[in-house]
């Protein structure tokens, strides 16, 4: 079964940082799309960045130049680093891995507030 688990949210000031850490059971990072999304109340999820099998990368135009997204294949671990975090940053963030079908994680809360 395949699946991913977030870790690494929590409480930061506005203008830190966090790093998230996805680490995927069941299958291999470099096999699937992997991407980050993010949800807040009352709104959809949505994509904060993406890697594809090849290393290419995609992000939301609010996070670009801010946030980077990563891949260690030995660890089996993806990453998003989160630099100059604004409160509209806070949300749920959540992993997820596709090929044949679309895999979550459990979603870790990021809170961005002084």
């Amino acid at each position: 079964q395949v699946q991913p688990v977030e870790s690494g949210g929590g409480l930061v000031q506005p203008g830190g940082s966090l790093r998230l850490s996805c680490a995927l059971s069941g299958g291999g990072v470099s096999m699937y799309v992997m991407g980050w999304y993010r949800q807040t109340p009352g709104k959809e999820r949505e994509l904060v960045a993406d890697i594809s099998r090849g290393g290419s990368t995609n992000y939301a135009d609010s996070v670009k130049g801010r946030f980077a997204i990563s891949r260690d294949n030995a660890k089996n671990m993806v990453f998003l680093q989160m630099n100059s975090l604004k409160p509209e940053d806070t949300a749920v963030y959540y992993c997820r891995a596709n090929r044949d079908r679309v895999y979550w994680g459990q979603g870790t809360q990021v809170t961005v507030s002084s």
